[in-house]
């Protein structure tokens, strides 16, 4: 590299966003939005705030899909079906969000690339 080299400050915050970029967790903190300061939601975490869809609930929304769909065929009744339908619905929608951020991923990843 014959550029100019980085400082320690500079280094620490690429290796922010690097990581931000891993996590695909780039959005702004909502403390520091419109006061000039860059800050990430790396350094400064609400937990649970703006949290992004999990396959953890997606597997326990498809487990409980499943649970319901068993009891509502063995049973027939119109609770257990209708209970089935949501949370299949609920599900479906959880998998699309999934499927969309991964796809965002892959397209930051294949841009930063250099494709």
């Amino acid at each position: 590299m014959d550029g100019p080299r980085l400082s320690p400050r500079e280094r620490r915050i690429l290796a922010e966003l690097e990581e931000d970029l891993r996590r695909g967790d780039l959005a702004p903190d909502p403390h520091t939005a419109g006061t000039g300061h860059t800050g990430h939601r790396s350094a400064k975490r609400v937990r649970g705030a703006g949290r992004r869809p999990s396959g953890r609930v997606l597997a326990v929304l498809g487990v409980v899909s499943l649970a319901l769909l068993v009891l509502g065929i063995a049973t027939e009744k119109p609770a257990l079906i209708w209970a089935f339908t949501a949370v299949w619905v609920l599900t479906l929608i959880w998998l699309m969000r999934l499927v969309i951020r991964w796809t965002r991923r892959l397209q930051s990843r294949g841009s930063n690339d250099g494709r």
